[in-house]
């Protein structure tokens, strides 16, 4: 197979949108506009992103809100340096492995209140707001709040997520309140509105972040923790800060590749990209089975170290330089088998080489950019609501082990191995694509071929997101269990069913499936005709829109 041209729109469902001054993608159309109205009233990058998040926060809120987490990685174009903030909430206090164990618990359960953390959006709001926002909070939560008390249209992908997520919770009183009030899920086209999420917004317009986390939210979320039998505690919310960090990058094919630092994933894209970068992928040629098969082993090589090394550096330090170093590198290279599937690899010991969600992206018309990424985990997080807020509790914990020896560890005080990674690429000190994948396990390997796409193949970024994906699942967990039986690798429609035959020759276990491929937005800043493209997959209800 031949690589697309950037022109070639066979794989693309929509155009690149492209405009002078201003873009905004994300999953959700009605929330792309409120951020282009925020830039067109003289908002920031980040003002428009805080109001988008907002918006998702109630238009799709099995995805995200204020119960959970928020990554972003800012460009700052006046003084032309890049900001990584890490607002992820550590476990409460008065929570440790053994209290779990006593309980009978030999691993985290996947729901419920023993999940909570704290939650750090609103917290990543505040600091990115005192950074870099001009406009009020409460100007920027407006259109939230305008939408939740009269209603929106819901759409089509997200009103099946909410179907699938009252079925689940919705025997819960305070879930269904709030998220089934006519008894069922709103359909599609259905206008939906969130009253009690409007009246929370509000109190965050006025009285800020301390309403949340030292004032009458958090005094209803500790009550509702007790009521549970969780270990969220008022202090608990009232000592959160959230972290800046220094974004970590990796050349490939002449661009720098930005990640943040663990206790998130993205130090796997610069794993996987550090070895592609030694191999001529455009060679192999798009979605052949030497392609698919180079990118599965990477992939399954790297997420053994994920599993062994990521977690929270406050309490371990991740060797990320060892794990990006060349001569660690090739040495997990040199693992990969280019005529047979891997069932399982270790873990690499990368100090012997030196002696281990709602994606959103804005870039304003001075080029500040901001790549945002947000969740509450699971569909509807924990799918518990506490009583009148009008938001699900994420369900983050569950991603800690129980192994008290294990790198990520449950401890007070202590954030999980995180999934949600935001990126952006510059090339010449100058930033050039701002993009991120959602879904789990599935974002490193879907943002490596977003990059292979464009990179390797010349697809312009709709072509690159609409492209047929594959995913690997069974690779070792940072929460627990092993890979021992390669896994199981899913090829989206359109991966020719003679490649699927073709790897599992190789000793791949290949399914061909419908779902789970991740969603994707990006933008790419033209800077020598001063013209930004936007791009919206597909498998998402969102869009890409400038002004």
């Amino acid at each position: 197979m031949t690589a697309l041209q950037p022109r070639d729109n066979r794989l693309t469902g929509r155009s690149v949108d492209q405009a002078r001054h201003g873009m905004v993608a994300t999953s959700q159309p009605l929330a792309v506009r409120v951020g282009v109205d925020i830039l067109q009233s003289g908002g920031s990058a980040v003002d428009a992103a805080i109001a988008v998040n907002a918006a998702l926060g109630l238009m799709e809120p099995m995805s995200c809100g204020i119960g959970g987490d928020l990554f972003a990685i800012v460009w700052d174009a006046a003084t032309r340096r890049l900001y990584g903030l890490n607002a992820s909430g550590p476990a409460p206090g008065a929570v440790n492995v053994q209290l779990l164990r006593d309980q009978g618990l030999t691993a985290m359960p996947p729901t419920g209140p023993f999940t909570w953390t704290i939650p750090g959006c609103v917290a990543g709001w505040a600091a990115l707001h005192r950074r870099f926002g001009r406009l009020p909070l409460a100007e920027l939560l407006a259109p939230a709040i305008r939408c939740a008390e009269e209603g929106f249209p819901v759409t089509k992908v997200i009103a099946a997520a909410w179907q699938a997520g009252v079925l689940a919770w919705g025997a819960d009183r305070d879930f269904s309140r709030t998220y089934a009030p006519a008894g069922r899920a709103p359909a599609a086209g259905e206008i939906f509105a969130n009253p009690l999420l409007a009246a929370t917004y509000r109190l965050l317009a006025e009285q800020g972040p301390a309403a949340f986390y030292d004032g009458p939210i958090a005094s209803v979320l500790a009550d509702y923790s007790k009521r549970q039998g969780g270990f969220l505690r008022r202090s608990d919310l009232a000592a959160f800060r959230p972290e800046w960090v220094a974004p970590r990058a990796v050349r490939y094919r002449g661009h720098d590749v930005w990640q943040l630092p663990p206790n998130g994933q993205g130090l796997a894209v610069l794993q996987m990209l550090a070895m592609l970068e030694r191999m001529d992928l455009a060679a192999l040629g798009c979605h052949t089975a030497d392609y698919l098969h180079t990118l599965i082993e990477i992939k399954k090589i790297v997420y053994e170290d994920r599993a062994r090394f990521y977690a929270d550096p406050r309490f371990f330090p991740t060797p990320v330089d060892d794990l990006l170093s060349a001569a660690y590198t090739r040495r997990r290279l040199a693992l990969l088998q280019p005529d047979r599937a891997g069932l399982a690899f270790p873990a690499g010991d990368p100090r012997l080489a030196a002696g281990d969600t709602v994606y959103l992206t804005v870039v304003d018309e001075a080029r500040n950019a901001v790549s945002l990424i947000q969740s509450i985990y699971q569909d509807f997080g924990s799918g518990l609501v506490p009583a009148g807020l009008g938001f699900c509790l994420q369900n983050r914990g569950a991603l800690f082990s129980l192994d008290p020896d294990h790198p990520n560890a449950l401890a007070p005080g202590k954030r999980p191995f995180h999934t949600i990674i935001p990126a952006l690429v510059s090339r010449d000190g100058d930033p050039v694509f701002v993009f991120g994948v959602m879904g789990g396990a599935m974002q490193p390997q879907g943002q490596v071929q977003i990059l292979s796409n464009i990179l390797d193949f010349g697809m312009d970024i709709q072509a690159a997101g609409d492209a047929p994906r594959f995913r690997h699942d069974g690779s070792s967990e940072p929460a627990g269990g092993r890979m021992t039986d390669g896994g199981t690798v899913i090829l989206e429609e359109g991966i020719s069913p003679g490649v699927g035959r073709e790897l599992a020759a190789r000793g791949h276990r290949v399914v061909f499936g419908e779902g789970g491929f991740g969603g994707y937005q990006g933008i790419w800043i033209d800077a020598r005709h001063g013209m930004l493209s936007g791009a919206s997959e597909s498998r998402k209800d969102g869009c890409a829109l400038g002004y």
